[in-house]
């Protein structure tokens, strides 16, 4: 009897370890798909999955352009049903007049993906094809830019529209290192640590980078109070009725935090006072979800750091969410070419 409670105790023990150390794996380590990654300005990582189990949006139907519903009748991947993970690394560009602007992207897509439909598929829009370390990388021209795109497993897939293979090459070297969890940019290093457990999408490093213009960021169409190469730590984690939004800027000093939390406060202030006006013009539903997300934004600093947090209710995301046109919410063309 003593010697059964012994086995039993330990191995009560033993899941209560592998379930600590597993919690403390996925704390520290990032997702694989943003471990691929090549050195970048900033990262953005999305968990498709989580996403479609919660808001069911495959169930959607979605009227798709030409061009979109060719590349899924051409590969049989349909995103939204298909991809589960995706991982963004954004590259500023010297020349923000070249082919690809300002920023520059690589990326890493994980999910339920036909190989031999996928590489006849880009065999036959691609202009060459590269053999390296083990892999075939397809190079497509895309309006002035070279996008190129090779398959690492049965469930990833990576791509980069840079003008040189270097960060293609760079994601198929860490695929073949086959690097331990905890591998990954210095970016990652750096700050993964900061992104909050059970996160379903975050953004590390300067992710401004999109909305820049003249040195600053700019979203929907107010300035915000901070230069372009300000790092940030965003993430979105869902709640019972809501999306819970965090935002970190890392400040040099703590006297730049301190000024960046009041002027941001200030852009609050503004957006809360305007906020009925906007409201009166809104359907009740989004009326009362718009005000329920205003009342919560709060902007506290924390030592070198200004934190923005709210909370968003799903009635304003289903909003936004409706209001993107279907057929350029996914379009893989953005990511994968569609001809």
């Amino acid at each position: 009897m003593r010697k059964r409670t012994r086995y039993s105790l330990f191995i009560v023990l033993a899941l209560l370890a592998a379930l600590v150390a597993a919690i403390w794996l996925r704390k520290h380590a990032p997702p694989e798909v943003a471990r691929l990654l090549p050195e970048s300005d900033a990262i953005v990582y999305v968990n498709l999955r989580t996403i479609r189990l919660a808001s069911h949006f495959d169930r959607t139907p979605v009227s798709h352009s030409s061009e979109y519903q060719h590349f899924i009748d051409a590969t049989g991947i349909d995103p939204e049903r298909d991809l589960d993970a995706a991982a963004f690394a954004l590259h500023r560009m010297d020349d923000p007049r070249g082919p690809n602007g300002p920023v520059g992207y690589s990326e890493v897509f994980e999910g339920t993906f036909d190989g031999a439909r996928l590489a006849r598929y880009l065999a036959s829009i691609a202009s060459s094809q590269e053999e390296y370390a083990g892999h075939i990388i397809y190079t497509i021209p895309i309006e002035g830019r070279q996008f190129r795109i090779a398959q690492l497993a049965y469930d990833t897939i990576a791509a980069s529209n840079m003008p040189t293979p270097e960060q293609i090459h760079a994601m198929l070297d860490r695929y073949r290192a086959a690097a331990s969890p905890f591998s990954g940019s210095s970016l990652l290093n750096e700050y993964y640590r900061d992104v909050p457990l059970l996160s379903t999408a975050w953004g590390i490093g300067h992710i401004g980078l999109p909305f820049s213009d003249s040195g600053r960021i700019n979203v929907f169409g107010i300035q915000l109070p901070l230069p372009e190469e300000t790092t940030f730590i965003a993430s979105l984690r869902p709640s019972v009725n809501s999306v819970h939004l965090r935002i970190e800027q890392v400040a040099p000093t703590e006297a730049a935090a301190a000024a960046s939390t009041a002027a941001l406060n200030s852009i609050v202030g503004v957006v809360q006072t305007i906020q009925p006006l906007v409201a009166a013009q809104t359907d009740k539903p989004d009326a009362d979800a718009l005000r329920a997300f205003t009342a919560s934004i709060k902007i506290e600093q924390h030592k070198d750091r200004a934190v923005i947090t709210a909370s968003v209710p799903f009635q304003l995301v289903r909003s936004l969410a409706n209001g993107i046109e279907p057929s350029n919410a996914a379009n893989p063309s953005a990511v994968i070419p569609t001809h």
